[in-house]
């Protein structure tokens, strides 16, 4: 049982990396995929509890016996993930790692059903950003591996609350991974779109949830066509499968795809070179009907109008009783400074990641300028990944994450605006050459249905999409959601049910000018001095901050973004100094903030802290290190 959970484990993550770059390629395809040059990686799991180093803010509340331990999870999801970009050959540069399961107002707060998000960007060619238009008689192709019987129903199977389908059909749903099938495809995709004006790619569609059942459909309904198909033409690996087996399962490293029939020696030829397996399942049709003909048993397995599949999907309506949230009072003048250092540098959320990064490829493309490795002793404390465009030149693409779930169990939309405000924060350490020109992806997680949790979805994407991101001029063009954040099950005849807080991850990502001078957290000379931009003005606010959490508290007034035209000026301000280092204050303020300068070299760092408050506040600030001239410093202060 506990190997048959490790191999899910490892096969969730992997699909993850699948299915987010098959994400990433469908939205920048024309007819063709310019290289994925890095990837992230990110992990939210309940309470690591490790055997006989239980901390003191760790409860053992329990868990279904189907699903993993969280320990299990921090061990065997990163290598699973490791494992598929190694195979496959791009570097993961950047993520992060955060525990918790607490208990708020009688209700247990965490992730037992655990969040992995798995993404990364490339570049494109402008003349390669629209598809070209697919034609009545073109052919359609799926590329790739073979169909198997896995991942059958892993769409809808992730939209459901953990526990309320069967076991077996939980396991059934999970995919299986084929870096080197995926390898292959990327080959023949980058060999087609080389040739410019003679690709004979047509247009192409990832093979995601719902597998080919999905994705051929919309291939062609894009363009208003219909197709006519040959279900047996499918590669299977099982041929004891089913009609709706072939059609509908989740098998990856595929792709569909339209070339024009005088195309197809070529991308023949094309694909026996890189010894990747295809097959020409059918043609698109001027009709709009989807006709799926099975000549075994010389019947239709499908025979529908696409108006009907695909057209006037209903669009959802939900409604909620609005709440009041409420905290705790969590006095930090009560804590002991020594045990609240040591209490927060052990919680995994702040500890080294380490143990995620150094068993991943983190070079390979020879693109790579910024990865998490900082200074002459390699600490991984860098804010964002950076990579050039290409092998010459200094121009390039940054990427940087922000999230703050527990913050949103007292203030959603503060939760929401720190999210986007840490990605902003994380990303300026490149050159970039104004705030409007970051973009962002938004994934929300969040149980809806529950009492409270529908109001928190709302108010946190209300926050950043209709206020926020258009105050500071930036788009959030791209995200996902999975709204099934809940699992139960039935302990020795108790029901147990654990709800994960509303959880905002924003990823930003940005061109830079010139990837030399990336900025890293890092006391270079002894004469450098922290200069700490307080964009909260004195609020010392720890609602939903670590150090209340390793008090098993939540504390009651959370930090906030407060004026969003003071934020852009911060940015402008760091980017005007582009030429010193700096950090942001992340979770952990001054504290951890100094001991990230001072891990990167060898200096050590102090300053004139008024308490407590002032070292694990978690405000909209940073850092700046550098030989300052006095006339900034009177500017700032």
């Amino acid at each position: 049982m506990i190997l048959m959970v490790k191999s899910i484990l490892r096969f969730l993550v992997e699909k993850s990396f699948i299915k987010k770059a098959e994400s990433l390629r469908k939205k920048i395809l024309k007819r063709v995929l310019r290289q994925v040059l890095v990837v992230k990686f990110v992990m939210k799991v309940q309470q690591a509890v490790v055997v006989n180093q239980k901390q003191p803010w760790e409860e053992n509340y329990g868990k279904p016996s189907r699903m993993a331990s969280p320990l299990q999870i921090m061990i065997d999801g990163p290598l699973g993930g490791a494992a598929f970009n190694n195979e496959f050959g791009r570097p993961a540069l950047n993520g992060y790692f955060r525990t918790f399961e607490q208990n708020v107002n009688g209700e247990v707060k965490g992730f037992h059903k655990p969040i992995m998000i798995a993404g990364g960007y490339g570049n494109i060619r402008p003349d390669h950003v629209e598809k070209d238009a697919i034609q009545p008689g073109d052919l359609l192709i799926v590329l790739g591996g073979p169909a198997m019987l896995i991942g059958l129903g892993g769409g809808a199977a992730s939209s459901v609350d953990s526990g309320k389908l069967g076991e077996n059909l939980d396991f059934a749903s999970v995919q299986r991974e084929n870096p080197e099938m995926e390898r292959r495809c990327q080959e023949v995709i980058d060999a087609c779109w080389r040739m410019e004006d003679f690709n004979p790619i047509v247009s192409v569609h990832d093979v995601g949830a719902g597998g080919v059942s999905n994705a051929m459909p919309e291939l062609v309904n894009d363009h208003e066509l219909g197709a006519t198909l040959d279900l047996r033409k499918i590669p299977s690996l099982e041929p004891g499968m089913s009609p709706m087996e072939i059609w509908s399962n989740e098998a990856q490293e595929r792709y569909v795809l339209a070339i024009k029939p005088e195309s197809l020696e070529l991308f023949e030829s094309i694909c026996a070179r890189e010894r990747c397996p295809f097959a020409v399942l059918g043609e698109a049709t001027e009709a709009r009907q989807l006709t799926v003909n099975d000549p075994l048993f010389e019947n239709k397995a499908v025979d529908m109008p696409m108006q009907v599949m695909l057209g006037g999907t209903p669009r959802m309506s939900r409604t909620y009783e609005t709440i009041q949230r409420k905290g705790d009072e969590f006095d930090a003048s009560k804590v002991d400074l020594k045990d609240a250092i040591f209490r927060v540098l052990k919680n995994p959320t702040v500890a080294s990641k380490s143990f995620l990064i150094t068993i991943g490829d983190r070079s390979i493309t020879g693109m790579v300028s910024r990865d998490q490795m900082v200074g002459r002793w390699q600490v991984p404390v860098a804010d964002a990944a950076v990579t050039t465009t290409s092998l010459q030149g200094y121009t390039g693409e940054a990427m940087a994450m922000g999230e703050r779930p527990p913050v949103a169990l007292l203030n959603p939309a503060a939760s929401a605006r720190l999210a986007v405000a840490e990605s902003i924060t994380n990303i300026m350490c490149a050159n970039i050459e104004q705030i409007s020109d970051i973009k962002l992806s938004a994934n929300w997680m969040a149980a809806a249905g529950q009492k409270g949790e529908d109001q928190a979805l709302f108010e946190g994407v209300k926050a950043i999409g209709m206020e926020m991101c258009p105050a500071l001029g930036i788009a959030i063009p791209v995200g996902k959601d999975s709204l099934s954040m809940r699992t139960t099950w039935n302990d020795e005849g108790e029901d147990k049910s654990v709800t994960s807080p509303m959880s905002g991850v924003i990823t930003a990502f940005a061109p830079v000018l010139d990837v030399r001078k990336t900025l890293t957290p890092e006391l270079k000379n002894e004469d450098s001095v922290l200069v700490r931009i307080d964009l909260s003005k004195g609020q010392f606010r720890l609602g939903g901050s670590i150090l209340a959490q390793v008090y098993k508290a939540i504390g009651s007034v959370t930090p906030d973004v407060d004026n969003f035209d003071e934020f852009k000026a911060f940015f402008a301000l760091v980017q005007d100094w582009n030429n010193r280092g700096r950090v942001d204050l992340d979770d952990f303020e001054g504290l951890v903030a100094c001991g990230g300068f001072s891990y990167g070299d060898v200096l050590g760092a102090g300053g004139g802290w008024a308490n407590l408050h002032h070292l694990f506040q978690v405000q909209t600030t940073g850092h700046v290190s550098a030989v300052i001239l006095q006339k900034y410093l009177k500017h700032v202060l």
